[in-house]
């Protein structure tokens, strides 16, 4: 995955990836990471769009001020002093609204390139007064979940809730919501390992897994959940973890 900055001097560590290769010639296909001083941004060659992560203003700061009676917050939140580890960070929406609520959110992330992306949105808004508390409730992660979920779950308490939200075609009709996602697309492709992800977080939750899904869309993995939440166009189901044998 190419990077593309102007001043390498000046790149943060969470940067520094060796997945990460830094050029300072444009490329002329493909996506690819631009670095610059407002931070870092997900390109497409040949097109002006960017894609960053914002916690700060926008749809985010709406979120973020509203974020109590959203139905994620009803799928997720269960007592004030929840901890919740989101096991497909992405672009960190959601995470960052769950930690807007006061939980302690543990983020995971796979992709070297959306990690990056996610740790340059929460190094600004850790800068920003508005937002700097919220990102003290965040811990970032990378690795594939499946594999560390265990892992931690061995090294720490167990999380109260496991957060996972597959990737899946967005039918959004906003013509940036499109761009964005197709961008995001072209990157991590479609994700091949929700079973394993599926079973580790059952196995680690502690109160309960909840799967964030498209209305109509397909139960993960062909599992019926234990109870939903549904909204206008998202649902969350919500799955009991396995049992201790």
């Amino acid at each position: 995955m190419l990077l593309f900055t102007q001043s390498p001097e000046t790149l943060p560590e969470y940067a520094l990836s060796p997945a990460l290769h830094i050029t300072s010639t444009l490329p002329e296909n493909g996506v690819y990471l631009h670095h610059d001083a407002d931070g870092i941004a997900l390109c497409q060659a040949g097109q002006k769009g960017r894609v960053r992560v914002d916690f700060v203003g926008g749809a985010a700061n709406h979120r973020r001020t509203q974020g109590g009676g959203e139905l994620i917050a009803k799928a997720v939140k269960h007592s004030v002093h929840a901890t919740v580890w989101d096991a497909t960070g992405g672009l960190g929406r959601d995470a960052f609204v769950l930690a807007g609520l006061g939980l302690r959110v543990r983020v995971f992330e796979r992709h070297p390139a959306v990690f990056c992306l996610l740790a340059d949105g929460l190094a600004r808004a850790a800068a920003c007064a508005d937002t700097a508390e919220i990102v003290k409730n965040i811990s970032l992660h990378q690795g594939d979940a499946a594999e560390l979920l265990p892992e931690y779950a061995a090294r720490y308490d167990r999380p109260d809730v496991v957060y996972l939200d597959p990737m899946y075609p967005q039918r959004q009709k906003s013509a940036a919501v499109k761009k964005e996602m197709a961008y995001f697309h072209a990157l991590v492709g479609q994700d091949g390992n929700d079973a394993a992800l599926f079973a580790a977080a059952r196995a680690c939750a502690v109160k309960r897994v909840v799967v964030k899904r498209p209305r109509l869309g397909a139960f993960l993995c062909g599992e019926v959940p234990s109870y939903q939440y549904v909204g206008k166009s998202t649902r969350f189901d919500a799955y009991l973890p396995f049992q201790a044998a």
